[in-house]
């Protein structure tokens, strides 16, 4: 044998023996530190054996196998070697999922909660079933005719509300117009010059009838209290005069509504009330001097003084 063919011979051997190390370790990493579970699904979603495991979105092993589950065909078993010391606890929840985009399909574990109980090795896994495409595929042409429904009737509806708005925005036009700018203004115009000019004599009126009925209220009680000792039938006649009183009171205000409605006659009015007023100071003054003339015609006699 040629030296080179022993140089051959010798690499040769040694790739063997590196080939063969790299394998055992690699089997010896993944089949001594590797524990299975299993779990069922509905919908498998394309999952293969050999597919990656992940826990909380790690890598964590890989599905061993994928097949129907012999106590219930319609459901499918799959299972899976995970690393050993995976933090696989009861509320942890297997079900399809993604490592990428371009990736095939994964089974993905969620992480569950750190106070439940830990998963014993071939324990089941709870799982979530997945929405398969033909599901989703329905759902989306569900959605779709709803969609044309909808678009059709809110076609119509919008057609009548556009058909109002049109309506609604002619009348606006229409009563915003010039013509009817010009006489509202005009109106607004003679209201204020007519509250300017006749403002002065509705409040003077309205302080002179305050004034009376103050005076007339006054009246009341003075005389009230004058002939609080004299006999019942004084008493009746005062109690007449003091409803007689209010009487004339309701009547200037009556009279004040009166002289609001007729403004143009107001100076006449007033001089009218100014007469009244003159004569019931009269007829009050007189009842404080002698409130016995409303019994009596003549005057009583002076007492003698006795000798």
């Amino acid at each position: 044998m040629t030296t080179q063919a022993k140089v051959g011979a010798f690499v040769l051997g040694c790739f063997s023996i590196l080939a063969f190390t790299l394998i055992y370790l690699i089997n010896a990493q993944l089949g001594g530190h590797t524990v299975p579970y299993r779990t069922y699904l509905r919908y498998a979603g394309g999952l293969e054996p050999g597919a990656s495991v992940l826990f909380g979105g790690i890598y964590m092993g890989k599905v061993t196998a994928v097949r129907p589950a012999a106590s219930d065909p319609t459901r499918i078993e799959i299972l899976l070697d995970v690393k050993e010391n995976t933090p696989l606890n009861e509320k942890s929840v297997a079900k399809l999922g993604l490592v990428s985009v371009m990736s095939g399909a994964a089974l993905s574990v969620t992480t569950g909660s750190n106070d439940a109980k830990r998963l014993l090795p071939g324990s089941v896994i709870p799982s979530q079933e997945a929405a398969s495409l033909d599901e989703i595929a329905s759902k989306m042409a569900v959605v779709a005719d709803n969609a044309n429904g909808l678009i059709t009737e809110a076609r119509g509806e919008l057609q009548g509300i556009s058909g109002d708005a049109r309506t609604v925005l002619a009348n606006l036009n229409a009563v915003t117009g010039k013509p009817n700018q010009q006489k509202i203004r005009a109106l607004l115009d003679n209201v204020n010059a007519m509250l300017a000019t006749e403002r002065p004599k509705v409040d003077r009126l309205t302080d002179q009838l305050n004034v009376l009925s103050q005076h007339a209220d006054e009246t009341v009680q003075n005389v009230n209290g004058t002939v609080s000792d004299v006999r019942e039938p004084v008493r009746k006649d005062l109690a007449e005069l003091q409803n007689t009183l209010l009487e004339a009171k309701q009547l200037l205000a009556n009279m004040q509504v009166l002289v609001r409605a007729n403004d143009y006659k107001i100076d006449d009015t007033i001089d009218n009330l100014r007469t009244a007023t003159e004569n019931l100071d009269q007829l009050t003054e007189s009842v404080k001097q002698r409130p016995w003339s409303l019994i009596r015609v003549k005057q009583p006699e002076d007492r003698k003084v006795p000798k």
